[in-house]
């Protein structure tokens, strides 16, 4: 007698949104995050983008979760109405993204059991070739399966960024769909360039991209392997344990250590937005300037000018490769080479009183 198939695993994508976006202030603020916003003129949030683009996943929005902090729990209910609330796991504190992976594993095994596979997307990535990513996550999700592993996207890198973390190819795991796959040798944090350079040269590393595909019961084990002090309190209390967990990435808790990480070097146009130099990268046309207002320029070149008003002009005069950005009664003006020093300057505004308003 022949013996039933065991049917597919539920495939489950998990929209990561409790981030802070700082590094876009002043349009990004805290209730008002850089997922919530439209940054290429397409109508869309980075988030309703992100949930659009997994929908024909999941197929439909029951299977679509988001994992969000509190202050932000109700934005996310209307940027994404069709939601089922249930859905929304809300995080009391922002503990990193161990917790935030964690507490969401263990609630899509109650829910859908040990063998479904969850897959995990930060809210605020831009992707132009949106079929291939999904064949990219079907091939990791089939990748995850046979080989109970913890799969990881990795971006091929077209630049030695220094602002990305890499991950190095081990041995060869085999092909999937069209796509090769590795056992992940190494991770590394953001070089310095003249290793990034060595990375790009070498054809071993890619980008990692934050993006990782497991079944949920060889994640939860390697959980408990790597990181007991993380999952003993969810284990035992759920969401109510979030006050007494550190805030731990989920690199440092399970990737760096686990011997089941794989990565799927992939290329369907990705971007993580991660400041406003990235709109350039977006925008960027034969313009002098990346133009998101009226802005009259005189010599001035290599600029992007955004103005949340479409009544302002903004005026520049002998300007070079600066970001200027005016939202409300908050203005930047910023050198294009020190923009990931806007999350300091964030920083020092909370610590006035009477900035709390612009945050």
């Amino acid at each position: 007698m022949t013996q039933p198939m065991n049917p597919t695993p539920k495939l489950v994508p998990i929209i990561l949104a409790g981030g802070k976006g700082e590094r876009f202030w002043p349009v990004s603020r805290l209730k008002n995050p850089k997922q919530f916003l439209c940054l290429d003129g397409s109508g869309r949030s980075l988030m309703q983008s992100t949930a659009d683009r997994l929908l024909p996943l999941s197929g439909g929005w029951d299977a679509i979760w988001v994992i969000t902090a509190s202050h932000l729990a109700d934005g996310v209910k209307q940027q994404l109405p069709e939601l089922p609330e249930d859905n929304i796991l809300v995080e009391p504190q922002g503990r990193d993204t161990a917790p935030a992976v964690a507490w969401a594993t263990l609630e899509v095994a109650k829910r859908h059991g040990e063998d479904a596979i969850a897959c995990f997307f930060p809210a605020d990535h831009y992707i132009t070739d949106e079929p291939k990513f999904r064949a990219t996550i079907r091939a990791a999700a089939d990748l995850a399966l046979s080989q109970q592993a913890i799969a990881t996207l990795g971006i091929q890198p077209t630049f030695p960024s220094t602002g990305y973390g890499y991950i190095e190819q081990g041995d060869d795991a085999g092909q999937y769909g069209e796509l090769a796959a590795y056992r992940v040798s190494r991770f590394t944090e953001k070089p310095e360039r003249s290793v990034a350079e060595e990375f790009l040269a070498s054809g071993r590393y890619s980008w990692n991209s934050g993006m990782f595909i497991f079944p949920a019961g060889v994640m939860i084990n390697e959980l408990k392997t790597y990181s007991p002090e993380l999952m003993g309190p969810l284990m035992s209390k759920g969401v109510d344990a979030y006050a007494e967990l550190e805030k731990l990435s989920i690199d440092y808790a399970v990737m760096e250590k686990t011997q089941k990480a794989y990565v799927m070097p992939a290329n369907f146009g990705w971007d993580d937005l991660g400041d406003w130099n990235a709109i350039e990268r977006l925008m960027k046309g034969d313009a002098e300037n990346v133009d998101m207002c009226q802005h009259q320029a005189h010599d001035t070149n290599g600029c992007i000018v955004y103005s949340s008003s479409e009544d302002e002009v903004v005026v520049t005069i002998g300007l070079e490769d600066v970001v200027i950005v005016r939202d409300g009664k908050a203005t930047l003006i910023v050198k294009k080479d020190r923009t990931q020093d806007i999350k300091k300057a964030v920083k020092a505004l909370g610590q006035e009183q009477k900035f709390h308003h612009f945050l």
